[in-house]
């Protein structure tokens, strides 16, 4: 029995390894726009990046995850639990749309970085989170203007 169980632990182990080695795990811990684009199906929003106002000042990261180093490695994981999934699975939608999860991540780092633009605004809705919502009127604000 203890040597199916080391076997099979083994093998996970092994498959494992090689899966985050063979998908350039390492990569997601640095804060390199490339790293987000190791899977094809981020391209565009890489290329689109590129050509946007936040391009100079702003990576993945700093939108795309909470500012804390811990919210940030909760949130890096459970993107990569659902990336893995869907590029191993190929059921993720295209094209692809981001989750409620980041959407409030994004819509907390706009506001956390345009306070002195947004206050008012923020102050005058923060009753409703829903009505405020960066991303329905800036939608190409992160990523350049629609192709």
């Amino acid at each position: 029995m203890r040597l199916l169980v080391a076997i099979l632990l083994g093998c996970l182990v092994g498959l494992g390894g090689s899966t985050f080695l063979y998908g350039k795990g390492f990569s997601y811990f640095s804060n390199d726009p490339r790293a987000c684009k190791n899977c094809h199906i981020m391209s565009d929003q890489f290329d689109s990046w590129l050509k946007s106002s936040h391009h100079a000042v702003a990576a993945c990261n700093d939108c795309h995850t909470p500012h804390g180093l811990v919210r940030k490695l909760m949130t890096k994981a459970d993107n990569g639990f659902w990336h893995s999934k869907g590029f191993t699975l190929q059921d993720f939608p295209e094209p692809i749309r981001i989750r409620r999860h980041n959407r409030q991540v994004l819509n907390r780092n706009c506001q956390e970085c345009h306070h002195d633009l947004v206050n008012e605004v923020v102050a005058a809705h923060a009753h409703d989170e829903t009505r405020f919502d960066c991303i329905r009127c800036h939608v190409a604000s992160g990523h350049g203007p629609e192709r």
